[in-house]
């Protein structure tokens, strides 16, 4: 069996009937596990590019309080709204006026604003570690049910974003008789990181 072995740049073909060539396929397997199992290069800078997502500025906050605190390696991050970079701002209920497909794309702004948290306190998305839990609120109608499906919008970013392990994570996805200024969902995370 002829093999390609790649020196510093350089392909060099061994002979067929070469030291080489005893390699066994258990062997030729295992090398391929290997390769396939080796970290990506993927930056999640990367990944957002081919998603066509610009991290916007990260939301200052509208009341008593910062958008992130820092306890040991945990961030935890207060909740954050479905506000898109041009300032526009969703509202309404869902289940009343809001379809759940159209709050899983809010729930994905929100994803995308706290990842715009994240890159702020952190200076780099690659110092997440693991995204620990999300807590997921929905203005709901009161016979709404599909709370996960539209919390799903943050939750499918962040695995895009970071892959597995470490975009999945616990979750709560509950229904509010309101949230503030009638957005249509509110979203905070806690987060592990890296030094």
């Amino acid at each position: 069996m002829a093999m390609e072995l790649l020196v510093r740049g350089s392909r060099l073909q061994t002979p067929p009937d070469g030291p080489c060539s005893r390699m066994n396929e258990a062997t030729e397997s295992s090398m391929s596990q290997v390769l396939s199992d080796a970290p990506s290069a993927d930056t999640p800078y990367d990944r957002l590019a081919r998603l066509g997502i610009v991290l916007p500025p990260a939301p200052k906050p509208v009341a008593t309080f910062v958008t992130a605190v820092r306890e040991g390696n945990l961030l935890f991050l207060s909740g954050q709204g479905p506000l898109e970079a041009s300032g526009v701002e969703h509202h309404g209920k869902v289940g009343a006026g809001v379809t759940p497909k159209e709050a899983y794309g809010h729930a994905r702004i929100v994803g995308t604003n706290l990842l715009a948290v994240m890159h702020e306190h952190l200076g780099s998305l690659a110092r997440v570690r693991r995204i620990v839990k999300i807590l997921g609120m929905v203005n709901a109608a009161p016979d709404f049910t599909d709370h996960p499906k539209v919390i799903n919008g943050c939750s499918d970013l962040m695995i895009e974003v970071f892959g597995e392990p470490i975009g999945t994570h616990a979750r709560s996805a509950v229904g509010m008789g309101s949230l503030p200024s009638q957005i249509t969902v509110e979203i905070e995370a806690v987060v592990a990181i890296r030094d």
